[in-house]
């Protein structure tokens, strides 16, 4: 019999790092079938209605709540108690007898002093000021907030360019600095030979890149998000001008490699213009007319970028299509099915495996779609469909794709009832702050949907060996149900394309 219930702890402020920590350690025990922890402010107590919870009346915006539905009062009561291990294990540890925590960021740069980067993880309405709280103490800042009005954001990143210091963000979901993962990120082993800069406008976009690089054995010396508003025509890439200067500087930085959707040509131009006398990679989705500099170097797709800022280091990766043709060959369909679904976790990757797949399938429609004409909302029967399930309007009451795959889980079920889906292409995504085993949890949906003529899943595992779910077991599982798992998202994007037109050798287009 199902279960559901809360746990309620008042005046216990968590930053949204801490609370994606709580879900994904509830959310991935055995039974769960939904698992949430968030501030009971207004939107907190929004999505917990819409999650079908009540009994949270009179709650305030310092008080805390973990939420659990699962199959059994066994299994909710071990997710709450492993949500408030997540929550409290720190404090505990350290004793009532360890200095009192800071009670503001200027205390607690204080107090470590060695300390250089802040990260900032408020609700948008408070996150600017402890920003220039973090600047005025001399550090940079990781701006993992989101809701930072526009405004704000331009008079934060004009601050720090005038103190030579990074805004990392609004919404920056992902860095890698000094060897230490921030937000959603992979574990980057590699060590030797040449090494590339990461400044990206796209944290799936540079998680990817970023990944690939690590798999192919070269190092990554830094991964600098900027914010996906960044090189937009507002802010004109006030941060990205900065990053690409400092790794510009950074003896340990061999080239730089730029990522972002599609960005204002003004904007982009000025951050290539800060590349001038360093090794570059420009990947700008979707932007292909721009002027780069001498030895600056355009690429269409995140794989391409990294394909060529890997040779900018002298090492060689390894060949992208081996046997994939002859996977995609021996892959029989149905003659009705003949249209894409994507169920996208990143929207970096959406937009991407998009881009490929209108260049080879015409229109693709998407609720984060290339173009306003090809609005989901205005897709025709038969139409290829991409949606990206991390947008706002698939995550209220309920937590990130990446976090929690039950819905995405909805959604592939769904597929069965539609004879004339070919394929269905998504994306996983492990390392830091992701499921705890995100391809078992996909890949026996996908072995049923597979099953008796269905439809074809196309897999991108974005990952890195070294992430706590292991790229190799990860893959091994998605593989073992049936799944094709290409080596990049474009590269399954091409995969998908090859299935539909049932041409095997597309997916050797774009290498």
């Amino acid at each position: 019999m199902s279960a559901s219930g809360l746990s309620v702890h008042k005046d216990t402020y968590l930053d949204s790092l801490l609370l994606m920590v709580c879900t994904v350690s509830m959310d991935g025990l055995q039974g769960v079938t939904w698992a949430g922890a968030t501030m009971a402010s207004p939107r907190g107590l929004e999505d917990l209605a819409a999650a079908g919870f009540t009994g949270v009346e009179g709650l305030g915006a310092n008080d805390l709540v973990l939420a659990v539905k699962a199959e059994d009062e066994t299994a909710l009561e071990a997710a709450l108690e492993a949500g408030r291990q997540a929550a409290f294990s720190e404090r505990e540890t350290a004793g009532p007898a360890s200095e009192k925590p800071p009670t503001s960021l200027a205390d607690a740069a204080r107090r470590q002093a060695g300390s250089n980067v802040a990260i900032v993880s408020v609700p948008g309405d408070y996150a600017a000021l402890e920003a220039h709280h973090a600047l005025t103490a001399g550090l940079h800042v990781l701006l993992f907030s989101d809701n930072v009005p526009l405004e704000q954001e331009i008079e934060l990143k004009e601050r720090a360019a005038a103190l030579g210091l990074l805004v990392m963000g609004p919404g920056a979901g992902t860095a890698v600095l000094g060897g230490t993962g921030l937000g959603f990120a992979n574990t980057l082993t590699a060590s030797s030979g040449g090494a590339v800069g990461v400044v990206a406008a796209a944290g799936t976009g540079a998680q990817e890149v970023s990944a690939l690089l690590d798999r192919w054995g070269v190092k990554v010396s830094q991964v600098i998000g900027v914010g996906g508003r960044d090189l937009s025509a507002p802010v004109q890439g006030r941060m990205a001008q900065e990053a690409a200067r400092a790794l510009e500087a950074d003896p340990g930085t061999t080239a730089v490699l730029l990522v972002s959707k599609p960005p204002d040509p003004a904007a982009a131009q000025a951050v290539l213009a800060e590349c001038r006398g360093t090794r570059a990679v420009a990947v700008f989705l979707g932007l292909d007319d721009l002027d780069p500099p001498d030895g600056v170097t355009l690429s269409p797709t995140l794989e391409q970028g990294a394909l060529a800022a890997a040779r900018l280091t002298g090492a060689t990766p390894p060949s992208l299509t081996e046997g994939l043709r002859d996977k995609v060959a021996a892959v029989t369909l149905d003659a009705r099915r003949t249209r894409v679904q994507g169920l996208f976790s990143g929207g970096t990757l959406c937009y991407e495996a998009q881009w490929v797949l209108e260049s080879l399938l015409g229109p693709v429609y998407s609720n984060e779609p290339l173009r306003k004409a090809h609005s989901v909302a205005a897709a025709p029967a038969g139409a290829h469909v991409l949606l990206d399930l991390g947008a706002e309007e698939y995550t209220v009451g309920r937590p990130h794709p990446m976090i929690d795959p039950s819905g995405r889980l909805e959604l592939l079920r769904a597929v069965a009832d539609d004879p004339e889906v070919a394929v269905v292409l998504m994306d996983v995504v492990i390392g830091h702050g992701s499921h705890t085993d995100p391809a078992g949890q996909i890949a026996p949906v996908a072995a049923e949907l597979m099953a008796g003529g269905g439809p074809q899943v196309v897999t991108y595992l974005l990952g890195t060996e070294g992430d706590p779910q292991a790229y190799s077991r990860q893959r091994r599982i998605l593989e073992d149900a049936g799944c094709l798992v290409p080596e990049t998202n474009a590269r399954a994007a091409y995969v998908a394309a090859a299935l539909v037109r049932r041409e095997p050798e597309l997916v050797e287009l774009g290498t």
